[in-house]
């Protein structure tokens, strides 16, 4: 079975990377800063770049799709940032999203964030995205996933939202959580927790039922809206990701993000190496996103892919997703499809 998509804030393209072993088939990117889209072109040369998702003519210029992926700017919901929400034209690209899915109609929708996404403006911002989503007639799911838990050396903690369209409302729900997760098995569960989560009897957070802010833990169950905002660790993945770099012999294992802002030159990883202490290299943070060797290494400004400077590399990646997880998802989502068609 093959799965058409299309990418919005596509920076380097986690998803395809994640994707296309799959068996999935990308339509388009949308992607406007350079040097991210000078590597969609070096990699998928084939596929078209729709650029601005914005422009009015975007809807029209992009293909039909059977998925929408797509991490819009986190910036405006980082605890490392302003936290302007949706009040910022980055955050209000959420929105965007919304509107495209509602265009284009995918049966699937991904979109993923930083977890500080869902307490914006005392959880409206997250409240008003899930919102536009169901509006669109998307039965709705979500999780934190931290890629460490997926075999990658870093602590990275991101919000997945997963849409299915239609009126079975298994559908999103099946595909962020494991049977034992839905049946309350407590071998999953972490450490004991004295507080009791929240439920809520109807609508999506704050936007609908007047709660004044999210709970990290709350289980929402409701009409075409069902979501949890905590996981625990994923069952079954390894999590022993130590790797050497053959270009400097170093062991690269345990490297911590503990920022929910991306990597950039000013405060990337440092790793020991003796004595000393050095910044992490581009192709280290690379394989903290689970990303082949060198995939951000490119011709660049007239200069060869080994003269590629590194300030966009760290960018680029800092901005991406990390593949393992994207890869999960992707495998979850064709499982379920799959079953979902299947039935009488």
């Amino acid at each position: 079975m093959t799965l058409r998509y299309g990418s919005v804030c596509s920076g380097v393209e986690a998803a395809s990377l994640a994707w296309e072993p799959l068996g999935f088939l990308p339509q388009w990117f949308s992607e406007i800063e350079a040097f991210p889209s000078e590597v969609l072109n070096n990699h998928w040369p084939n596929v078209p770049n729709l650029g601005d998702m914005t422009d009015e003519r975007f809807i029209s210029r992009a293909g039909a799709i059977d998925v929408l992926v797509g991490g819009s700017p986190c910036q405006s919901f980082s605890v490392a940032g302003f936290r302007k929400g949706l009040d910022d034209e980055r955050g209000n690209l959420a929105l965007e999203f919304c509107r495209i899915a509602k265009k284009k109609q995918p049966r699937w929708i991904v979109w993923e964030n930083v977890p500080g996404c869902l307490s914006t403006n005392g959880g409206r911002d997250f409240g008003s995205i899930v919102g536009a989503l169901a509006e669109c007639g998307y039965n709705l799911a979500w999780r934190i996933l931290d890629a460490q838990n997926w075999g990658v050396p870093q602590r990275r903690r991101r919000v997945f939202v997963v849409g299915h369209l239609g009126a079975d409302e298994r559908g999103a729900t099946a595909v962020l959580f494991e049977r034992d997760c839905l049946q309350g098995s407590a071998k999953t569960s972490g450490k004991e927790r004295q507080k009791t989560a929240p439920t809520v009897t109807g609508g999506a957070p704050y936007s609908r039922t007047g709660n004044e802010r999210v709970e990290s833990d709350a289980i929402i169950p409701v009409h075409r809206l069902s979501g949890t905002l905590y996981a625990r660790d994923h069952k079954g993945v390894p999590t022993d990701s130590m790797r050497e770099d053959t270009a400097s012999a170093v062991p690269v294992f345990g490297c911590i993000n503990t920022r929910e802002d991306p990597i950039t030159k000013a405060h990337s990883h440092a790793i020991a190496t003796g004595t000393q202490v050095r910044r992490l290299t581009p192709r280290e943070c690379e394989r903290l996103q689970g990303m082949p060797d060198d995939h951000t290494r490119i011709p660049w400004r007239n200069k060869p892919a080994e003269d590629c400077p590194d300030t966009p590399r760290y960018k680029a990646i800092g901005n991406s997703m990390a593949v393992p997880v994207m890869r999960w998802i992707g495998e979850r989502i064709l499982i379920v499809d799959q079953i979902l068609k299947e039935k009488p």
